[in-house]
């Protein structure tokens, strides 16, 4: 046996077939030098031939029509398996594909081997997952067009939901990892008494990564761009009427996404801040309050985790600015913003009327609402100047 060894070309598979035919002719006894010879020769040749000649697993549709004969079924009895009879028909032709929840029924009725079945990449990235597919909320995702390239009804979205779920999540720099443990993110999360739905907020993170990635900055990110005095200059655009653009084209040229994208039911956010492709920051608001006050504090608070957060250790922070938080990171954000828009020496309680406020914004060469809505912030009065200075904010949200 000193010269049997692995198998590696058909010259050698060749000999190695005499040598087997040769051995088993001889008849060797059980035990016998001989005989090992024979069993591990047998192995090697295996080996070889699995490698060399792989079987192709037969095609679902085959196999499903294989066991129909074998069980006499007829199309009728797959409803229950694949949903309809015209789904049925559908799929035995080829026209429409088997999703994961028609393989895994066919599996279990029928008893066809899920590996047979499973033979699309997307349904073999989505069966290695134990996610419930159908808690997203596919209707809104739907509604919003989430999923590209599908146009079809709800209920085809649920039928094939963990499909389009894991292309959605393949499509984007860590889309799985973003998967929540136990149901709760890994994030940094600042809320309040309303519990976030993981399923939600995990498909907003990954829709706000997809649509950063589809834009091309002109530039790559420089770490400790973000500085006061450059959030500063930042908040002075504020003045503008078309602030909300200008203060996107100004993240942009320093190499930061600027994503708009509303919250799904049940996630209660204002904005989060992350790193996306190239290491660059992308920030997402989702402008769920609409004043433009709410847009340039949401801003200068996730440009503050930029500044001082975002360093590798922490993948995501995202904000519910409603929520009081004890958190020391949240309060050193929240500190940081409020001086990027504003200095620390004004009494902001002080001040009650109209004129004094655009007096104000006039000196500070910034718009009157981010004053407004500090005085506000700090009296706790949010009816002080009436419908005055309630501003909502225009900023295009398709990209």
């Amino acid at each position: 046996m000193d010269h049997l060894k692995i198998i590696k070309t058909p010259e050698e598979h060749e000999a190695a077939l005499e040598r087997l035919m040769a051995l088993m002719e001889a008849d060797p006894e059980e035990g016998s030098r001989e005989a090992d010879e024979l069993e591990v020769l047998a192995m090697l040749i295996d080996q070889y031939e699995q490698r060399q000649f792989p079987i192709d697993l037969p095609d679902p549709v085959s196999a499903i029509r294989f066991r129909m004969e074998q069980q006499g079924l007829k199309n009728k009895d797959l409803v229950p398996f694949i949903g309809s009879a015209s789904k049925v028909s559908e799929v035995l032709n080829g026209v429409r594909p088997l999703s994961l929840n028609m393989i895994r029924r066919l599996s279990h009725g029928l008893g066809i081997p899920a590996d047979i079945l499973v033979q699309e990449p997307v349904q073999e990235a989505a069966s290695e997952r134990a996610i419930d597919w159908q808690a997203f909320p596919l209707a809104e995702m739907r509604k919003r067009s989430y999923f590209e390239g599908f146009e079809d009804s709800l209920p085809e979205l649920k039928e094939y939901a963990a499909e389009w779920l894991t292309r959605l999540f393949r499509s984007v720099r860590g889309g799985f990892d973003l998967e929540p443990a136990l149901l709760r993110t890994t994030a940094h999360l600042r809320t309040n008494e309303k519990v976030s739905d993981p399923y939600a907020l995990w498909a907003w993170q990954a829709r706000v990564l997809q649509k950063a990635a589809e834009r091309q900055l002109p530039c790559t990110y420089v770490k400790g761009t973000v500085t006061l005095e450059w959030m500063q200059n930042l908040s002075r655009l504020s003045w503008s009427d078309k602030g909300p653009e200008l203060a996107r084209e100004y993240l942009e040229k320093a190499g930061i996404h600027l994503v708009i994208e509303p919250h799904l039911p049940k996630t209660y956010l204002d904005g989060a801040v992350c790193v996306g492709t190239n290491d660059s920051p992308v920030i997402a608001l989702t402008l769920r309050h609409e004043r433009l006050d709410n847009f340039w504090f949401t801003l200068m608070h996730e440009l503050a985790h930029v500044a001082l957060h975002l360093d590798g250790s922490e993948a995501w922070f995202i904000d519910n600015l409603d929520a009081e938080s004890g958190d020391d990171k949240e309060q050193q954000a929240d500190a940081l913003a409020q001086l990027a828009l504003l200095p620390d020496n004004i009494d902001f309680r002080e001040i009650t009327l109209a004129t004094s406020v655009r007096k104000l914004a006039s000196e500070l060469n910034i718009s009157p609402v981010i004053v407004a809505g500090r005085i506000r912030h700090e009296t706790g009065n949010h009816r002080l100047f009436g419908s005055a200075f309630r501003e909502k904010v225009t900023i295009r949200t398709d990209y």
